[in-house]
């Protein structure tokens, strides 16, 4: 008997991107799944309900979706989407489940088998399922394009009757996958493009993208830990750093900040020091404002202005900004998810896999993430 697939759709705020796209539904019917969409789930993303139908899909309502035998979803579910959901399903997608370890509880209290999408572990044969990475690519490159759009000068070089105008200075803090693709940005809108990362590795790809590498004459021990991520620093290296900062950020005209340590919340690189250098009509946009934002002066979801004119903005919603790739991107992870661990008849819980079990936080009506289970019991 066929598996059902459920795609309801994304009901948080400001979230337009949906778990599928009709060219992904295509490609799960011909494997043998049965698909159910909710109706208007891909209107946000300009995909029509037609154009499910048409490549197999049944169009149906919110409890049809959750109730399917695999729940696919860009953000996490609600408690009251959890409460549909079947005992014995599997839900995929992103969970928070460092920050919000709750919701693995409530799925595991569900018996639902939970993976997040969030803990792919970074190897390489998982890199067609790593959809934090494809989404911080999205998010790297519209940060950019709200920066040329918010900055009150130009990006370029510009030479006209009037004069020549000097292109503006962007400096991006973090060359992880959102920080490279704001640098190949920001240097295709013709912005003057310096960067920073506390990990040496990055430097070769930030002068590969014609950008200026910034390096900071302090100490560290380890800078990444065993997954490719920047580790926290102490408190007295992260103060060195934020204060070293402060000449670099003072002459900026835009400061794209993507610093994150995945289970902690954000540094703060962008103290009131460096603010107070900034020119007036200097722009941030501070990508890491879901975890709480790399510049003191954030706050998530808002623009802040500061004082002589400095606007800070900690937008949380930039991959539905472009919804359309965003949303094609992300159903292709899932797709590759699906396809190593079912086969339109069956779901393969596999623990001896690495991926299986690096994604894996509720299976069995219990916890079986170490990291979530303990954030639960403290």
């Amino acid at each position: 008997m066929a598996l059902t697939i459920g795609v309801p759709k994304e009901t948080a705020d400001g979230e337009r991107r949906v778990a599928l796209v009709p060219e992904v539904v295509r490609k799960l019917a011909r494997a043998g799944f049965e698909i159910v969409v909710e109706a208007g789930a891909g209107e946000a993303a300009y995909f029509p309900d037609n154009a499910f139908r048409e490549d197999g899909a049944r169009i149906g309502t919110d409890s049809e979706a959750l109730g399917a035998d695999i729940v696919l979803k860009v953000a996490p579910p609600s408690e009251s989407e959890i409460g549909k959901m079947v005992s014995g399903g599997v839900f995929l997608g992103m969970l928070d489940p460092l920050g919000r370890p709750a919701l693995a509880q409530a799925l595991a209290n569900r018996s639902v088998t939970a993976l997040s999408m969030e803990l792919v572990p970074r190897i390489s044969r998982a890199q067609k399922m790593d959809a934090l990475s494809a989404m911080s690519s999205v998010a790297g490159y519209v940060a950019a394009l709200q920066a040329a759009a918010e900055l009150p000068r130009f990006f370029p070089l510009l030479t006209t009757a009037a004069g020549t105008v000097k292109p503006a200075n962007a400096l991006v803090l973090g060359a992880g996958v959102a920080g490279l693709q704001a640098i190949a940005t920001a240097r295709r809108l013709g912005a003057r493009v310096s960067a920073y990362d506390i990990r040496d590795a990055a430097q070769e790809e930030v002068r590969s993208l014609g950008a200026k590498f910034v390096e900071l004459t302090f100490e560290t021990q380890e800078d990444a830990d065993t997954g490719g991520y920047a580790k926290a620093l102490t408190e007295e290296k992260a103060a060195q750093q934020t204060a070293l900062l402060v000449p670099h950020i003072g002459a900026a005209d835009v400061v794209i900040s993507t610093a994150l340590v995945p289970g902690r919340p954000a540094p703060i690189l962008i103290a009131d020091e460096a603010l107070q250098a900034m020119k007036p009509g200097s722009v941030v946009i501070d990508l890491a404002a879901p975890g709480g934002g790399n510049c003191a002066a954030t706050r998530p979801g808002e623009t802040v202005l500061y004082g002589h004119g400095v606007r800070i903005f900690g937008p949380l919603d930039l991959p539905s900004r472009a919804p359309i790739d965003a949303s094609a991107m992300y159903a292709r992870t899932l797709l590759a998810v699906l396809t190593e661990f079912s086969d339109g008849e069956t779901f393969r819980a596999d623990f001896e896999d690495d991926i299986f079990q690096g994604m894996c936080v509720a299976e069995g009506g219990q916890v079986v993430h170490e990291r979530v289970r303990a954030l639960l019991e403290t």
